[in-house]
């Protein structure tokens, strides 16, 4: 017995969702109105994210799983995710380009990174497929529209994120660097086509910026939040670039963030940096 025919066989109401399915929580002490709990299709460990209930599907329902079963969707799984490592990711089946303007980018920047919907995996968000330097799909980086949790989604989970967009369009041998991608979107939407965003300083390190010198940069003006936080981060993103012979400069608009700027803000700035 699989995953899904145990959930049929107890009367289980259940959504596929991605490698999971969605039910509502099986903790007897909690009233879960808004289905909450992910059941691993393969495995069928489950938790859920609203009350922490864990455990094994099986096990809950006092039932034996098939070892031979179980081990050979493993082997499948394993096999998927070596292809994905070697050729990439794909676009879900079921995936919609986003037509839209939120947050004030014009369509055609969203067509230029790819973005799309997907109403299975990534409910309320828009979708941007992240490629590395070799065009290869390696994660998905999902924005909620309406305040969800988490604001972002990473799919995979864990994924090494490269700078973004790895291959890069400098600008008298510069590029802007920024924490988030839409500080990097606002910036290419209003004509600074050279911003590449590194999700935050947790994930860049100087083989990362490496790349950027492979790529002919001379120079990274980091440009980050203007808060004493934003400024930190950046001292220390600067000495990385410094490491890695990059030239480097700082902008500091204060109480303004990349992401925030409209595009007289941003045609001022760009006059600034390449008079």
């Amino acid at each position: 017995m699989n995953v899904e025919e145990l959930l049929q066989s107890k009367d289980v109401p259940y959504v596929p969702k991605g490698k999971d399915y969605v039910v509502s929580c099986l903790n007897p002490e909690h009233a879960d109105r808004n289905p909450s709990m992910r059941i691993d299709q393969i495995t069928g460990i489950y938790q859920c994210f609203s009350c922490g209930f864990k455990g094994s599907l099986f096990v809950h329902f006092g039932e034996k799983s098939s070892f031979l079963h179980l081990r050979r969707e493993l082997v499948k799984k394993k096999i998927r995710e070596k292809r994905a490592e070697s050729v990439g990711l794909t676009f879900p089946p079921s995936a919609l380009p986003y037509v839209g303007n939120w947050r004030g980018i014009r369509p055609e920047t969203y067509r230029k990174f790819e973005a799309f919907q997907e109403h299975e995996t990534f409910i309320g968000r828009i979708v941007f497929p992240i490629r590395d330097i070799s065009g290869k799909i390696v994660a998905f980086n999902a924005r909620h529209m309406t305040g969800g949790t988490p604001k972002y989604l990473i799919n995979p989970p864990g994924a090494r994120m490269p700078l973004f967009p790895s291959k890069v369009e400098a600008i008298q041998g510069s590029v802007i660097l920024v924490e988030g991608i839409y500080d990097m979107i606002n910036l290419h939407d209003k004509g600074l086509t050279n911003a590449v965003c590194c999700f935050g300083t947790r994930n860049i390190n100087e083989d990362k910026l490496s790349i950027l010198r492979l790529q002919g940069v001379e120079e990274a003006i980091v440009f980050f939040d203007g808060d004493d936080a934003g400024q930190n981060a950046a001292a220390k993103v600067k000495e990385m670039c410094e490491a890695t012979d990059l030239l480097t400069r700082n902008v500091n608009l204060e109480s303004t963030d990349p992401g925030g700027l409209n595009e007289a803000q941003v045609t001022k700035l760009k006059a600034k940096l390449y008079a």
